[in-house]
């Protein structure tokens, strides 16, 4: 049971959001659950902005599960492109075939076995449930964690890992109905990336400022562990980047010396390409060249 109004929170912001939405296409009304699944994978650490063409690209390529998984994983990462933390692409290629062989090709509506998928974690699982299939479930992304901890418990960030706290605490915000709650949580996340933002909120555009515990309390500073800015050039990470960029636009397997020019500090390099082939991003061919997975 509520212990608070919970309306007090949910009929302002469900109200801005019907106002404010970005007219994204995996929140169309024709948008399938593949759809809605490959928009939540890619829009994990990426900004929409970068992920609206290559989403567009990749479902009209793939527009169902088993396309994608009629096609090697290696066309995953291709059409991945650039945006970052290419694992992500190999997950999806491999919920395609579990949607494909367990399914039918159909995503699954039942949280549960979203949550049995390759990959899929508790967020991705309950988004899908959520959003493609208008279900209940608590939907904590960074941006709604944000929110939640800054407009009920007076914080200026959550805790760094998700506790069972916020998950009780976000349920306890649920509409009842649960197409409400399912936009109520896409409300909550919009509020998060274009008002509540980390670095710079936008209070004065909150539709719930006056009820705001952070600034009632006088908007504290944040007080835990120090919270780094992600860094990339000169990171393993822009290494690993710029050896897949090679494979990628590549028409067949790649020499080693094609592979050695883009990265000077040779052994950063081979750690790199090691760590891209001990996660399945690249194939090293007997002949001493490589390729994309296969």
């Amino acid at each position: 049971m509520n212990t608070f109004d919970d309306t007090a929170y949910t009929a302002p912001i469900l109200a801005w959001y019907e106002a404010n939405a970005r007219d994204l296409p995996w929140r169309a009304p024709d948008a399938t659950p593949w759809g809605v699944l490959v928009s939540e994978i890619m829009l994990q650490q990426t900004p929409v902005s970068r992920v609206l063409p290559v989403w567009d690209a990749w479902l009209t390529r793939w527009p169902t599960p088993a396309a994608l998984a009629a096609e090697p994983s290696g066309e995953a990462v291709r059409a991945w492109g650039r945006l970052g933390y290419p694992r992500r692409a190999l997950r999806l290629h491999a919920s395609a075939r579990a949607i494909t062989e367990r399914h039918g090709g159909e995503v699954p509506s039942s949280h549960e076995d979203l949550l049995a998928l390759p990959g899929i974690g508790a967020y991705t699982a309950a988004a899908v449930a959520s959003f493609a299939f208008r279900q209940r479930h608590a939907v904590l992304d960074t941006n709604v964690r944000r929110v939640l901890a800054r407009m009920l418990t007076g914080a200026e960030y959550p805790p760094k890992s998700q506790t069972r706290a916020e998950v009780r605490l976000a349920e306890t915000l649920l509409p009842a109905d649960p197409a409400t709650a399912a936009r109520w949580s896409v409300a909550a996340m919009e509020l998060g990336a274009l008002v509540c933002t980390a670095r710079a909120p936008r209070c004065v555009d909150c539709p719930v400022l006056d009820r705001c515990a952070w600034q009632r309390n006088g908007r504290p500073a944040y007080d835990g562990p120090p919270r780094r800015g992600q860094t990339y050039a000169g990171t393993d990470r822009q290494c690993r980047g710029r050896i897949l960029a090679v494979l990628r636009d590549a028409e067949g397997p790649v020499p080693k010396p094609a592979i050695d020019v883009v990265w000077s500090d040779g052994p950063q390099r081979e750690r790199a390409l090691d760590g891209l082939i001990a996660d399945g991003l690249v194939d090293p061919l007997d002949d001493g060249r490589y390729a994309l997975p296969t």
